[in-house]
């Protein structure tokens, strides 16, 4: 019988526990459908004691993960800590060093370290694998480095944060402000110890540097991702962006464009309502790819948990089981361009809401201004008044941001405004 492939387990969390379920429960279909048995020697985390509801008594403890990359009975490192240095980076460097191949969930790590990672890793002929670190068990990673290898991607965007998610879907359907959605999710355990990473962006902006890198052979750029949170949309948002026939989502899109370079943004988008990502609902996760050949491809699945991201860890252990080793980011690291960040993204349609003053000429006095920055209206729709003040809701033809914020720039000096204007992106899908 052929030899097997040992596992060494960084990290007994959700997804950790998940990953030693499925080799204890799934051993003989894992070994029929790799040639090869797959087994775990060794495991470490931060408690020896802690009950994590599997049993763990078969294997080597180490309580430092380094020492686990460098055991002799450890064929691949599974690191599953987290981190975008310390123990993670230290582990997967010596598990490299030392000839071993690599599993990780680790998008943060890999954001910021991602190009030096893979270059140690091809030099050593091992693989560093990744799916598990975008989009849970959706096959993403597989699907563009893979599958679509042959096409000229032109976009990749998508809802890679469940949390997020969680919350507008949840705001739409209760009511409810964003205060109380989010504490909603705090309790539900939804929430990352710093939220931020989650209703910040940043989170999903690692996923969004990786799937870029893939697309369009570039190096990780995660400094260059525009990153806007979801804490500033307002309940009165999502209803009015729904009256227009749009959902709000935090949305993720990556493109290359040779006039404006490579634009990576994670921002708050209105989306229409009946496409795909408008449909999305709770916590799942939506990844949209363009190819010049395969038209668009859509991914729907669960972004993350105990289940999904395990089943995803393993997909990439049975691929090296099979002897499949590929280049970190879908071709050769040394390859892949360092391309300067789009001066300006690509123009879109708006969505603007205003609050407008009771004045003679006041939306006309709004219209010119956007009109002398080469804005024109699409639709428009007014509300009843509030006190001295109507709601105004307003969705431009196509522009750029930088003409919309020359455009908010003046609106104070018209006079007609009670309140701050709000402008939301419309992304085509």
């Amino acid at each position: 019988m052929t030899d097997p492939l040992r596992l060494g387990i960084a990290g007994l969390g959700t997804v950790g526990t998940g990953v030693v379920k499925i080799v204890q429960t799934h051993a003989d279909m894992l070994a029929a459908r790799t040639g090869r048995p797959v087994t775990i020697s060794a495991v470490s985390a931060r408690s020896r004691n802690k009950d994590r509801g599997v049993d763990l008594s078969g294997y080597a403890w180490e309580d430092d993960p380094v020492a686990l990359a460098g055991r002799d009975d450890v064929d691949v490192l599974v690191e599953l800590m987290g981190g975008t240095d310390g123990p993670a980076r230290a582990a997967t460097r010596a598990a490299i060093a030392r000839g071993k191949h690599v599993v990780t969930a680790n998008k943060a790590m890999l954001a910021v370290h991602g190009q030096g990672l893979a270059e140690e890793a091809e030099a050593a002929g091992v693989a560093l694998r990744f799916e598990a670190a975008v989009a849970g068990g959706i096959p993403v990673v597989k699907a563009l480095s893979e599958s679509l290898s042959a096409n000229r991607i032109t976009r990749v965007m998508g809802v890679m944060n469940g949390t997020c998610n969680y919350i507008l879907t949840r705001m739409e359907a209760s009511g409810l402000p964003y205060g109380k959605v989010f504490k909603e999710a705090a309790d539900l355990g939804y929430l990352e110890a710093d939220p931020q990473l989650d209703v910040g962006g940043i989170d999903a902006g690692h996923k969004l540097a990786l799937l870029a890198s893939i697309a369009f052979g570039t190096q990780v750029d995660f400094d260059n991702v525009h990153l806007e949170g979801i804490d500033r949309i307002t309940i009165e948002d999502i209803t009015r962006a729904g009256d227009m026939g749009y959902r709000i989502k935090l949305l993720g899109v990556a493109q290359m464009s040779e006039a404006r370079g490579l634009e990576q943004r994670m921002t708050p988008c209105l989306v229409p309502r009946k496409s795909p990502l408008g449909q999305l609902r709770n916590a799942t996760n939506m990844v949209v790819i363009d190819g010049d050949s395969c038209g668009q491809i859509v991914l729907r699945g669960a972004g993350a948990g105990e289940g999904p991201t395990a089943s995803a860890v393993m997909a990439d252990v049975l691929d090296i089981a099979r002897g499949l080793i590929l280049p970190v980011f879908g071709q050769p690291a040394r390859t892949l361009k360092a391309v300067p960040p789009a001066a300006a993204s690509a123009p879109a349609a708006w969505y603007l809401r205003l609050s407008l003053l009771d004045k003679p000429g006041a939306l006309a006095r709004i219209a010119t201004v956007l009109g002398d920055e080469g804005l024109s209206i699409d639709r428009m729709r007014q509300y009843g008044r509030h006190g001295e003040a109507a709601p105004v809701l307003i969705v431009t033809h196509k522009g750029t941001r930088d003409a919309l914020d020359h455009a908010m720039a003046k609106f104070d000096a018209t006079g007609v405004l009670s309140a701050a204007p709000v402008a939301i992106r419309i992304e085509e899908v």
